[in-house]
């Protein structure tokens, strides 16, 4: 069955994705960017080709999400990691997944604050505005530019979280990336000790503190200048790549975002944003 490792755009999925993947698929717990290919994304076009030639209306997408899901369980008696950013929805009658496929999720939540200058640090031809709309718009579409992957809905940044957070049929660990800021060791033992009750894990002191080590922002940032990033986007334009790991704990909005779009935030998400203390 599948554990879900899911988050809005821009809140941390590929950190934590990064520690398990280093944490799980090595021996010494040493972070290489292989190792990412281990938690893939759904969905994904190796999913979906057996179904579908055109991948890119999402609705026709949805038609498949269960019989993929059932596919890839079919085939794999471990539990599979999956990454994605779709929200934990319906369309077109169909759901995203069920509780024959999933054994479990892990939601990645970051201060929506913090996300929409993410997105605009990411995708460089979306100013603050543009960012703003992405994060607050319902009913919004995802389309990913790698080849590899499919179009997802991940609605606004409230409807995302409430999605997940409202998982009623497996268990469900919410993880705020703020946390995994301050004290990334001791949130990632939190995240292996929920696994602990679904999966055959051992958690080894010595391989936690390496794996954190190895996945530290600054470590990231510079391997995928020496590495490059598959995942990274092209600027406007499409001349170069864009760096995924760009600010880091230096993404502050307090810093960054115009007060004016501090309190539109703020009034929209508010009920999110104190139930997870943001404010």
């Amino acid at each position: 069955m599948i554990i879900w490792i899911t988050s809005y755009p821009k809140s941390g999925n590929t950190w934590v994705r990064s520690l398990l993947s280093a944490y799980l698929y090595s021996d010494d717990g040493i972070f290489n960017f292989d190792l990412l290919s281990k938690i893939r994304q759904f969905p994904g076009k190796k999913d979906f080709e057996f179904f579908l030639k055109d991948f890119g209306d999402v609705k026709k997408v949805s038609d498949y999400w269960i019989a993929a899901q059932d596919r890839i369980n079919l085939f794999n008696d471990e539990t599979t990691f999956l990454k994605t950013h779709n929200a934990l929805c319906t369309l077109e009658k169909n759901s995203f997944t069920n509780r024959f496929n999933t054994k479990a999720a892990i939601y990645v939540v970051r201060d929506p604050r913090n996300v929409i200058t993410s997105i605009s640090n990411h995708y460089s031809h979306k100013n603050i505005q543009e960012s703003f709309n992405f994060i607050s718009e319902q009913n919004r579409l995802m389309f990913i530019s790698s080849k590899d992957e499919v179009g997802q809905f991940i609605g606004n940044w409230q409807e995302h979280y409430k999605s997940w957070r409202d998982l009623k049929f497996a268990p469900i660990l919410i993880v705020k990336y703020e946390d995994l800021i301050i004290d990334t060791k001791k949130t990632f033992i939190s995240i292996l000790n929920f696994l602990s009750n679904l999966i055959d894990i051992k958690i080894d002191e010595k391989k936690v503190v390496k794996t954190v080590n190895s996945c530290s922002f600054d470590i990231l940032a510079k391997k995928e200048k020496n590495e490059g990033f598959n995942e990274s986007v092209f600027s406007k334009g499409g001349k170069k790549k864009l760096n995924f790991f760009y600010l880091g704990k230096k993404n502050n909005w307090r810093d960054l975002l115009n007060p004016v779009y501090e309190e539109k935030i703020r009034n929209i998400f508010k009920s999110e944003m104190e139930e997870l203390g943001y404010i």
